[in-house]
């Protein structure tokens, strides 16, 4: 089966099996290794993607579903030469670790600040109409995501730091 998608800016046409999962085709079949499998069950976050600008768990994609969207993957985000500003806030904040989920981390992050700037209210949010970043806040956000090292503190930090920096822009 054939199914054309935006992978990172960039139109890939890949030819697949129609069980397969957008993971899977974003591993092993255009070598884009940013993106982890863990759980392949949609419990660990390890495998976050923005699919049309929201975040998913590309495990419980299948491929043949999203003809023509456009996926951004950590790879989309920042290259080691030019991290983005929310990848050199988990280095600078040390919320890596042994870095297995960071990829996953830092795209679930990336929308967690997407959404509170367009006021998208959370379960824990305070404030229905403007949502405030605060640390309940962030942790609920980004409750999908599991840290097998625990660095969920130096995550929330490094969350808070880019919000910190948009915000004085």
């Amino acid at each position: 089966m054939q199914t054309k998608l935006t992978v990172n800016g960039e139109t890939r046409e890949v030819d697949h099996d129609p069980r397969t999962t957008l993971l899977d085709t974003l591993r092993e079949g255009l070598g884009l290794t940013g993106t982890k499998k863990g759980c392949d069950h949609g419990q660990c976050g390890a495998c976050t993607i923005l699919l049309d600008g929201e975040r998913v768990n590309a495990c419980l994609c299948l491929t043949a579903m999203h003809d023509g969207d456009d996926i951004t993957t950590i790879e989309g985000i920042g290259t080691p030469e030019t991290l983005s500003a929310l990848q050199q806030a988990f280095v600078d904040s040390d919320g890596y670790q042994c870095g297995f989920c960071t990829p996953g981390q830092v795209m679930s992050a990336t929308a967690l600040l997407a959404e509170i700037k367009a006021g998208a209210p959370s379960y824990v949010s305070d404030d229905l109409e403007v949502p405030k970043l605060t640390d309940p806040e962030m942790a609920e956000r980004m409750s999908g995501n599991l840290c097998r090292c625990s660095a969920y503190p130096l995550i929330r930090e490094a969350i808070a730091m880019v919000a910190d920096q948009e915000d004085a822009a």
